[in-house]
C-alpha cells in the first residue's frame, strides 16, 4: 500500500523525474522564480508527463515545514520497495561481488543523505541501517542525497547484529571501519563480497557491531585531526573498494 509525502529541493525532485515521475502526484515550485535552474527542471517535469503548479512561497515553506525547499517540492507516491530485505539484494543479478555499505546508528539526517551520495557515486548495491536510533529516509535526507535516496537501494533493519550475522553465513565479508584498528584500509583486500561498516557520529561503532565484523581498519591519517565525518569515511573506504576492484 502505498503513503504520499512531500519531497523538496531541486536535486531530490529532479532525481526523483528521471527515477520514477509515475510516482510523482505534481511538481509545486514558487511563482515568483525564473531562472534557468527552474526552466530546467519545468522542462524535465513536461518531458516526464508530470503536472507543475505554481504556489506562493508562504504555501510551499508551509508544505515543506519550512525546509529549504529552494522553491520547488514534490507530492510523491511511495509503493513498497522492490528490495525488502538483504537476501533480496544478494539474490538479484549483480554483475560483481556484493558491494554494501552499513552505517551502525547514523542519526544525522545529513550525514546519511551524504552517505547515500557517495555510495551512489561508487556503485554501493545497497546502504543497510538500524530502524532504531538512527536516520531514516525523510525529506532532509532525500533532499541532501541529491536524487541518490532513489537510486541506492536503503534496508531499514530491525536487528542489526542479526543482519550482520546473515551477511556472514552469505558470505559477505565484514569490514568495520574503526580509529583504533591495527588494519590499514590500504592493504586490506577489498575486491569480494564486501560489507564496509561505519560507526555513528562520535560514538564509532558499538562493541557488538565491532565484534561481529570480520576485519576491522583504519583509515590512515597524515595531518592533525583525529576523526573524519562519517560520510567522508564512508567515502574513502567505498573509493578505494572501488579502485581495487577495477585494478583486480
Amino acid at each position: 500500500m502505498s503513503s504520499t509525502r512531500i519531497i523538496f529541493g531541486f536535486h531530490a525532485v529532479a532525481g526523483r523525474l528521471r527515477q520514477n515521475p509515475t510516482s510523482i502526484q505534481e511538481v509545486c515550485i514558487d511563482k515568483t522564480r525564473n531562472d534557468m535552474r527552474m526552466q530546467d527542471l519545468l522542462q524535465l517535469a513536461e518531458q516526464k508527463g508530470v503536472r507543475v503548479m505554481q504556489m506562493e512561497r508562504e504555501r510551499l515553506d508551509g508544505l515543506s515545514a519550512h525546509g529549504r525547499h529552494q522553491g520547488v517540492l514534490a507530492r510523491v507516491e511511495d509503493a513498497p520497495l522492490p528490495y525488502q530485505d538483504i537476501h533480496d539484494i544478494l539474490e538479484s543479478d549483480l554483475d560483481e561481488p556484493p558491494l554494501l555499505l552499513v552505517l551502525d546508528g547514523v542519526e544525522d539526517p545529513h550525514n546519511l543523505g551524504a552517505c547515500l551520495r557517495v555510495a551512489d557515486a561508487m556503485g554501493v548495491h545497497a546502504v543497510i541501517a538500524p530502524k532504531d536510533r538512527a536516520a531514516g529516509l525523510n525529506a532532509t535526507v532525500r533532499k541532501v542525497a541529491c536524487g541518490a535516496a532513489e537510486s541506492v537501494p536503503f534496508i531499514a533493519v530491525t536487528n542489526l547484529a542479526r543482519t550482520l550475522r546473515e551477511l556472514k553465513e552469505a558470505g559477505v565479508w565484514l569490514v568495520g571501519a574503526a580509529a583504533e584498528a591495527e588494519g590499514d584500509l590500504f592493504t586490506t583486500k577489498l575486491t569480494g563480497p564486501i560489507a564496509l561498516v561505519m560507526g555513528a557520529e562520535g560514538t564509532g561503532l558499538r562493541r557488538l557491531t565491532s565484534e561481529t565484523c570480520d576485519a576491522l581498519v583504519r583509515i590512515p591519517m597524515f595531518g592533525t585531526v583525529e576523526s573524519l565525518n562519517v560520510s567522508v569515511a564512508s567515502g574513502m573506504c567505498l573509493y578505494e573498494a572501488r579502485r581495487q576492484r577495477s585494478t583486480a
